[in-house]
């Protein structure tokens, strides 16, 4: 049970939000027992948004995840994941936050796992 929220202060048109649900998609599957087939993912583009004080383009993905996984995997994830938004949407890597969070509960479909 996936969720990936991707906030960016710059402009994502349609092209290069199809483009990051796509490349994201494949990405989780570097999480062991994550697939694309429970991903849930939000992309928000033109969010107010600054880093270091400054409005200049950067971006934070927020990764929840039922359990967890290895500090190798969140590393292989951090890495694609800083890859994939930098070269959609044109961030600096070192302006790109990657969060992740581990839960024991996830609701879905009216029960809990």
């Amino acid at each position: 049970m996936p969720f990936i929220d991707v906030k960016a202060n710059v402009s994502i048109d349609p092209r290069k939000e199809e483009a990051l649900k796509r490349s994201l998609g494949e990405a989780i599957r570097l999480i062991p027992g994550k697939s694309e087939s429970w991903l849930m993912l939000v992309i928000s583009g033109n969010e107010r948004l600054y880093f270091q004080g400054s409005d200049a383009p950067c971006a934070i993905a927020q990764i929840s995840l039922y359990g967890g996984a290895s500090r190798e995997a969140y590393d292989r994830m951090t890495a694609e994941t800083t890859r994939i938004l930098a070269g959609a949407l044109a961030i600096a890597p070192d302006r790109i936050y990657v969060n992740y969070r581990e839960t024991d509960t996830w609701g879905w479909n009216g029960a809990n796992f």
